[in-house]
């Protein structure tokens, strides 16, 4: 065959913090494009709003509701909702949900971002708590900044 096929339950599998399943990390694409599966737990928090400067995110809601911030602004998208984070565009994502799961697919073009997610798991699989400094160098690598709300 031809084409890539990732069955079911297929891909690798990393908690940074939140399950996430890498489908496509974009050698199959000549890394114009990979793909992620992120399951979030019932009233989970959100990672901090930050912002790309050399790939966009698009998130399809599978199911369940996500809360998506970009700045000020929030919205809470339903299953089958879809949202762009261009580059340059601040972002994050929660669940608002106390009882049930959300999952999303988040399309990264190019698939840039795929590699800091396995250096955020290999930070974390040494079982202390992640020093933040050290999350914001990975983040740096991969062309991403915190965002910081400008004050009133």
């Amino acid at each position: 065959m031809d084409v890539i096929f990732v069955p079911a339950g297929g891909g690798d599998v990393l908690a940074v913090p939140v399950p996430i399943r890498i489908l496509e990390d974009g050698s199959n694409t000549a890394h114009r494009l990979g793909f992620i599966e992120a399951r979030l737990p019932p009233g989970s928090g959100k990672p901090p709003q930050h912002i790309h400067r050399e790939h966009s995110e698009t998130f399809y809601v599978m199911s369940g509701t996500v809360r998506f911030t970009s700045a000020d602004t929030d919205v809470d998208v339903l299953a089958g909702g879809l949202v762009t984070a261009p580059v340059g565009a601040p972002h994050t994502f929660s669940n608002p949900d106390a009882d049930e799961w959300a999952t999303f697919i988040c399309a990264l073009a190019p698939d840039l971002y795929i590699g800091y997610f396995r250096e955020l798991a290999d930070l974390q699989g040494h079982g202390d708590k992640v020093d933040e400094n050290a999350i914001l160098e990975v983040m740096a690598r991969y062309a991403t900044e915190p965002y910081r709300l400008a004050a009133p």
